[in-house]
């Protein structure tokens, strides 16, 4: 039987790097539009998101590292 902290780290990783990817993605959309001096809420807004995004996915992935250290302390015990 498969150990719970096991599945949840397997589950939760992919989903923040993902996130992670993604925040970066839209970061550099709102870049570009600064550079190509597109109107200031709307590059405002999207690196907002991107922010939002990158962060979001280091705290995911940070539960993700939390279950993976509870799974192998349990390994141990």
């Amino acid at each position: 039987m498969s150990n719970p902290f096991l599945r949840k780290s397997r589950i939760i990783a992919p989903i923040g790097l993902s996130l992670v990817g993604a925040g970066l993605c839209v970061f550099g959309e709102a870049l570009t539009l600064k550079a190509n001096e597109v109107d200031f809420w709307t590059w405002f807004f999207w690196g907002t998101g991107g922010l939002v995004l990158i962060n979001a996915g280091i705290s995911i992935f940070g539960k993700a590292v939390v279950y993976r250290s509870l799974y192998e302390r349990s390994k141990t015990e």
